[in-house]
């Protein structure tokens, strides 16, 4: 089940950080809500895409590792 909302978080995080950020800025500015409602959806859609990204850069990490270690030991 992890494995899955871990894809889950770095698949929203790649397919919708720019709608998050343009659509969802300009909802918020333009949208009477009051100001806490707006930070908060504010920090939830940035936290979001942050965690997601920080996730998808360990794996892509974790795979240069792999592939250094591979030509390595191919050399």
């Amino acid at each position: 089940m992890w494995s899955f909302i871990r894809f889950f978080i770095i698949w929203v995080s790649e397919n919708l950080s720019i709608p998050f950020w343009t659509v969802g800025h300009i909802h918020l500015s333009i949208k009477d809500y009051h100001i806490s409602e707006a930070l908060l959806a504010s920090l939830a859609l940035h936290l979001i895409v942050g965690v997601g990204f920080f996730m998808s850069y360990k794996d892509h990490m974790a795979d240069q590792k792999k592939e250094y270690k591979r030509n390595e030991e191919e050399n």
